[in-house]
């Protein structure tokens, strides 16, 4: 265990003992179900989400779709451009099965204040209760009902930036392609994908030096959300929207792919930037080294989380902003 720690930078190594260890301490060698798990995931990290800057105004929105109700939270910053302002749509990660709303509010509050923009999350339904895809469907309903709406929250629903990551970043990226088809992709103007999860497929490799149990995210880890997420017929569902590394992906706004050098999932990152860029869309990339999964989390201690977060935001404003209004918040 203390080698792949060892590899860490110090300040996410801090984090990651605090929440591995306490996850350990709250499970008690007990087999979890996933609500369980779901609570002792959120405990454990509840410490790390506390402080941070405090918005103007923070709305949670009621929605419906076919799969039940789920909802949005609208962050407004203190500071934002005179409305209708441009926006950024977040999907929080966790493998499709955990976290929601309150587990990233301090990352969503972070965006926020940062790019002066608001932000807008989506809290989509949970697998394996519910599989794909429902999560992807909630997703382009909120984007659908937020370009009709967005005027009550001073949001102009034709210039937004659409993030995530892990989970929600494969969720971002499934949902601008839905949208495309549906030559509806003009509203979306950036992406920002945070250390998304992009295939089932990860290699022995990765899986060996990257994901082992000791590892913010292990490749059997991995392997177990796909499975809640794709379902019983896993491989009848498995595909494009599922797995968006082997989309047709042409098309796409201009996209920020920001991972670690210690995740699992670092090499299906960097084959997703060259997907993207075979395929003609204006990509910018960044490998934080001795960063694991997850590890913008650690925004609390950590100058690479920081780091992560001011690039998405400045990626937001340069893509959503003229340069005749970043400098004149409201």
């Amino acid at each position: 265990m203390s080698r792949s720690l060892d590899a860490l930078d110090p300040q996410i190594r801090r984090f990651i003992e605090d929440v591995c260890n306490e996850g350990a301490r709250l499970r008690a060698g007990r087999t979890l179900d996933w609500p369980q798990r779901r609570v002792i995931a959120a405990q454990a990290r509840a410490p790390w989400r506390e402080g941070g800057p405090r918005m103007r105004d923070s709305v949670d929105v009621p929605l419906d779709s076919a799969y039940g109700p789920f909802q949005l939270r609208v962050l407004t910053p203190q500071q934002q451009p005179a409305a209708p302002s441009p926006a950024l749509v977040y999907l929080h990660g966790g493998g499709w099965c955990m976290f929601g709303l309150d587990t990233h509010d301090r990352l969503l509050r972070e965006y926020a204040d940062r790019a002066q923009l608001p932000v807008v999350a989506i809290d989509y339904s949970l697998a394996p209760e519910h599989p794909y895809p429902a999560a992807l469907d909630q997703a382009v309903i909120a984007l659908q009902w937020l370009r009709s709406e967005c005027a009550r929250f001073g949001i102009d629903g034709q210039r937004l930036a659409l993030g995530g990551d892990s989970a929600g970043a494969n969720l971002a990226v499934a949902s601008a392609l839905r949208l495309r088809d549906a030559g509806n992709l003009g509203c979306i103007q950036a992406l920002v994908l945070n250390y998304g999860a992009w295939t089932p497929q990860l290699s022995e490799q990765a899986r060996q030096q990257l994901g082992q149990p000791q590892d913010m995210l292990s490749g059997a880890e991995m392997d177990e959300f796909w499975a809640a997420y794709l379902g019983a017929d896993a491989q009848a569902v498995a595909g494009p929207l599922s797995a968006p590394l082997h989309a047709a992906l042409h098309g796409l706004p201009p996209a920020l792919l920001l991972w670690g050098d210690r995740d699992v999932l670092a090499e299906q990152n960097q084959a997703m930037v060259q997907r993207l860029r075979d395929a003609g869309v204006t990509v910018d990339s960044q490998v934080y080294r001795g960063a694991p999964h997850s590890f913008i989390e650690a925004m609390a201690v950590s100058a690479l989380a920081n780091d992560a977060i001011g690039r998405g935001a400045e990626w937001v404003r340069q893509h959503l902003l003229s340069p005749a209004t970043q400098g004149n918040p409201a």
